[in-house]
């Protein structure tokens, strides 16, 4: 019989019955009753119940164990009968009869449940994620990350992508973010920094002659956390394509996402083909760039209903309606709720009305509405009897904010929000300049390394802020998985393009000599986008945390509180890599 086991955990059935078999694994659970020990051990495939006898040399041995030590069962599979059997696990008709015990691995006292969940706080968790690795949640998002990442890797090759590297080590990255450095002992006083993306490769590998790239990539920023990102790294799906245009690399990565969730989604349906929505119409229809379609409500632009009115809460602002029909039934608290939920995201208050059986409005700002107002509202609104409408003031990118939440919650309060579905989109057409409130100077909005529609003659003809760009996102349930781009693979046009946002020849010549140079010696027309790994298993596992998807994630703070990184380096290793240490004084 092998060392430490003739089989795992999960494995035994009724058919095993009578059977000897040796099992390794950790000290699930212990319950005793009237002097019989009931062992849950566990592995990685599964829980199998243990039972020893009183007075027998296994239950001396298993009783004085602590949770979660790591043994070494000998025994024979029992039938528990059919008034015991547990339904809930695989292994449920049958238990162990142990005669033989061996600790392979001591255990001390655990800080926190392991076989529950106790709501134990994430520092801890973090602090000791190899347990928290153990718990049934855990472990299944992480192998629910396995599992996608292998079925990314075999449907990109299918789909006649090929798995290229790219380096680690490089220079600094244009994308946005702080970069991650790496000091150079060679070469005192420079630095390497890790990629942010692996875009300039990537373009550079189609200017090389490959035709359809792909890596599951790791991605290096230095930002803040947010629920939907990890500070730090991050890895992405990222994809490159050659001679295409924006539908063609839609179409692989909608079949790619329209599979995954479908195998990997728990039977929550897919909605496909993936709407393509303009970025100025999804700013205005749900007040973001990344909107949840679940919520079926949209909002309605109608600043021009109050232009020269005399209410000063609308005159002059930009005014954004969302009607929610059949609400009819529904008490002042879900209004007074709604305008406490605006008021959490930056409004001053939310103004309603209500639509009564006879047509008539009622609510706070009913006696403000004209006549004609109130007609305008009508047609352009479509309302009737048992519809509210929440209105939303003020300057546009503020209301989009307070409004686009608005409208999810108040579809998910009013029963207008699918449940059990993954709704993807595509945000199509977005602009390539905007202008800094600031400054008031022109600077490019989203990539500026993306073909501007109508190439050089828009840049040269048109308000740089009605250019658009060929860039896109993909967006799931209110959630961006992804950025892409047709590059802008012409050095005059890329020229003219960072001419418009500031940049004089020379300094685009010296940040990016690289990828001008690579232009310069025939780059093919090329586009690709990059999905996050990460935030799809987040989806994939209902998880509302993306360090929940990760095996050893750092915290909030950026700090990895099991290995105790960041640390300090010693004296002679600074000095080696010819560095000083500045501090900042504390005030």
């Amino acid at each position: 019989m092998h060392r430490y086991r003739s089989h795992n955990c999960g494995e035994l059935r009724a058919a095993d019955v009578d059977t000897d078999v040796r099992l390794s694994g950790w000290l699930h659970n212990r319950r005793d009753l009237g002097g019989i020990l009931f062992i849950d051990l566990r592995d990685h495939y599964g829980l199998v119940q243990l039972v020893a006898r009183p007075g027998t040399p296994a239950a001396e041995v298993l009783d004085k164990l602590t949770k979660e030590t790591v043994v070494r069962v000998d025994g024979k599979v029992v039938s528990r009968g059919a008034e015991n059997v547990n339904p809930e696990l695989p292994t449920g008709e049958i238990e162990i009869e142990v005669s033989e015990v061996e600790v392979l691995g001591a255990a001390q006292q655990i800080p926190f449940t392991i076989n529950a969940d106790d709501g134990v706080n994430e520092e801890k968790r973090l602090e000791y994620r190899f347990l928290d690795l153990r718990r049934e949640r855990m472990h299944r998002n992480i192998m629910l990350r396995s599992a996608v990442i292998s079925a990314i890797r075999h449907k990109m090759t299918t789909l006649g992508f090929n798995e290229m590297a790219t380096p680690i080590l490089s220079a600094t990255s244009p994308e946005g973010a702080r970069d991650f450095v790496v000091p150079s002992r060679l070469h005192p006083g420079k630095f390497y920094a890790l990629p942010q993306a692996p875009q300039q490769f990537k373009q550079l590998l189609m200017i090389s002659g490959f035709d359809r790239y792909f890596q599951i990539a790791p991605c290096f920023r230095d930002e803040d956390a947010r629920a939907d990102r990890s500070p730090g790294e991050f890895y992405q799906l990222d994809v490159e394509m050659s001679f295409v245009e924006q539908e063609d690399v839609f179409r692989p990565i909608e079949q790619l996402m329209t599979e995954l969730f479908e195998e990997f989604g728990g039977g929550r349906h897919v909605t496909s083909p993936f709407p393509r929505i303009p970025f100025r119409e999804a700013m205005l229809k749900y007040g973001s760039d990344k909107p949840d379609l679940r919520a079926q409500l949209e909002l309605v632009d109608i600043t021009d209903v109050f232009e020269g009115s005399e209410f000063k809460a609308f005159a002059g602002k930009h005014v954004r309606a969302l009607p929610v029909p059949a609400v009819q039934a529904q008490p002042r608290k879900f209004f007074d709720q709604l305008g406490d939920y605006a008021v959490q995201h930056g409004a001053k208050g939310l103004a309603w009305v209500r639509v009564g059986e006879d047509g008539s409005l009622t609510g706070p700002i009913a006696k403000f509405l004209t006549e004609e107002n109130v007609k305008l509202l009508n047609e352009r609104l479509g309302l009737e009897p048992g519809h509210a409408v929440f209105f939303g003031a003020g300057e546009f990118d503020e209301v989009s904010k307070i409004m686009g939440a608005v409208r999810v919650e108040a579809a998910k309060r009013a029963g207008h929000f699918e449940e059990n579905v993954f709704r993807f989109c595509w945000i199509v057409d977005f602009p390539m300049y905007e202008r800094d409130e600031e400054t008031g100077k022109i600077d490019f909005s989203h990539n500026p390394f993306s073909m501007p529609q109508g190439g050089l003659e828009a840049l040269e003809t048109q308000d740089p802020l009605d250019i658009l760009g060929w860039q896109y996102d993909i967006v799931c349930n209110g959630v961006e998985l992804s950025s892409g781009a047709i590059r802008n693979h012409e050095p005059d046009i890329m020229l003219k393009a960072f001419e418009i946002a500031g940049y004089d020849r020379d300094t685009v010549e010296e940040k990016f000599a690289g990828m001008l140079r690579a232009f310069r010696f025939g780059a093919p027309p090329h586009g690709g986008i990059a999905p996050g790994v990460d935030r799809i298993v987040m989806l994939l596992a209902d998880e509302p945390n993306i360090r929940e998807t990760i095996a050893f994630p750092l915290n909030g703070n950026a700090q990895d509180l099991m290995m105790g990184a960041p640390t300090e380096l010693e004296e002679a290793r600074l000095k080696e890599l010819h560095l000083n240490v500045r501090k900042p004084q504390v005030k």
